[in-house]
C-alpha cells in the first residue's frame, strides 16, 4: 500500500520497485510529455512542465484557472487548453462540482486529479515515506478517486462523478451518481478519524448510501462489482 500511494501503479515499478525513482524520474523528464507535444501546437513546453507541478502541488484543492495563469504568467485560455490535453493523455482528470439544490454551493468549481499517484510525487520530487508526509490526505483521497475512475471505467459502471462543497466548508470528497441514486464517499488515511456527512446534503440529495474509506476497507470497496 506505501508503496502504491509513494511510487504508484505503473507495470515496471510493480516487478521492479528497487528501481522506482530511476523509472519514475525518467518518465516524467520525457516520455510523460511526448504524446501532449505530439497532440497539440505547444509553443511553451516549459509551462507544461510548470502547469503539471502546480497542479500536484494543489492536489485535493479546488483549482482555478485564472489563479494559476496568474501564477505561470500565462492567460487562462492557455491553462485550460494545456489541461484539456494533460485528461486527454491520461495524465491526470477533472472532478467538477456537484451544484443543483443548496444556494450556498460553490458554483463552477474544479479538482484535478493524478491517474498515477507516483507520476504526482515524481514532478515535485517527492518520495518522503508515509510516516512523515504531510500530505497523506489529499494523497489518499487522489489515490483512492483515480482507483474507483479505474474500476468504474473496467466494469462498465456507468455513473457522473462529482465533489461537494459549499461556500461554509462543508465538503463530500467524493459522489457517485447512478440512475438516479447518489452514493457519497469520504476518504480518511487514519481509520479512526470521524467522517461526516453534512445534512444539508443528505437532504438535499437522493442519497442511496454513505461509505467512509479507509485504508482497511477500500479494496472491498474496488473490487466489488
Amino acid at each position: 500500500m506505501e508503496n502504491r500511494l509513494i511510487y504508484g501503479s505503473y507495470p515496471d515499478i510493480i516487478q521492479h520497485p528497487e528501481q522506482a525513482r530511476r523509472y519514475l524520474t525518467e518518465l516524467t523528464q520525457s516520455y510523460l510529455y511526448k504524446d501532449i507535444f505530439s497532440l497539440g501546437d505547444i509553443r511553451k513546453p516549459e509551462l507544461v512542465e510548470k502547469l503539471v507541478q502546480a497542479l500536484a502541488f494543489q492536489m485535493g484543492s479546488e483549482v482555478s484557472t485564472n489563479e494559476l495563469a496568474k501564477m505561470l504568467q500565462t492567460d487562462s485560455k492557455t491553462i485550460d487548453k494545456y489541461i484539456d490535453l494533460l485528461e486527454k493523455c491520461y495524465v491526470v482528470f477533472r472532478l467538477t462540482g456537484l451544484n443543483r439544490n443548496l444556494r450556498n454551493e460553490l458554483k463552477k468549481s474544479k479538482k484535478v486529479y493524478f491517474y498515477d499517484t507516483g507520476v504526482r510525487n515524481a514532478v515535485i520530487q517527492q518520495f518522503v515515506p508515509v510516516s512523515l508526509r504531510g500530505d497523506m490526505g489529499p494523497l489518499w483521497e487522489n489515490f483512492f478517486i483515480a482507483e474507483r475512475k479505474k474500476r468504474n471505467h473496467y466494469n462498465e459502471h456507468l455513473c457522473n462523478s462529482y465533489f461537494w462543497r459549499t461556500t461554509q466548508q462543508q465538503e463530500i470528497d467524493l459522489v457517485e451518481e447512478c440512475d438516479g441514486q447518489m452514493t457519497a464517499f469520504e476518504m480518511k488515511w487514519h481509520p479512526e478519524k470521524k467522517a461526516h456527512f453534512p445534512k444539508s446534503f443528505l437532504e438535499a440529495y437522493p442519497v442511496k448510501e454513505t461509505v467512509v474509506i479507509t485504508p482497511e476497507n477500500y479494496l472491498d470497496t474496488l473490487m466489488t462489482p
